[in-house]
């Protein structure tokens, strides 16, 4: 099984996925995905970031994806890089 997440990406509906979860707990966020292979990046700008640190921020995003993450055949194995920004 190839890990080669350079060059695919995901299934549409997946990034999608990702994109409404991290809306349901930050509904202005702007979010950005790419990925495949479970492993994914995400880049993220959101009022809700306004004052806090970097591990706070980074925390909101991955609560909100928790649950594509759970599990063994979790959709979400890993979050390569995360971005967060305001707006």
């Amino acid at each position: 099984m190839s890990h080669d997440h350079d060059h695919a990406e995901a299934a549409p509906d997946l990034l999608e996925q990702i994109r409404q979860h991290v809306r349901a707990a930050l509904p202005d966020a702007e979010v950005r995905v790419a990925g495949a292979g479970g492993h994914f990046e995400l880049e993220v700008v959101s009022a809700a970031f306004e004052g806090k640190r970097t591990l706070a921020k980074h925390r909101l995003v991955l609560q909100a994806i928790a649950p594509l993450m759970k599990g063994h055949s979790a959709p979400v194995h890993a979050i390569d890089r995360l971005v967060t920004n305001t707006p």
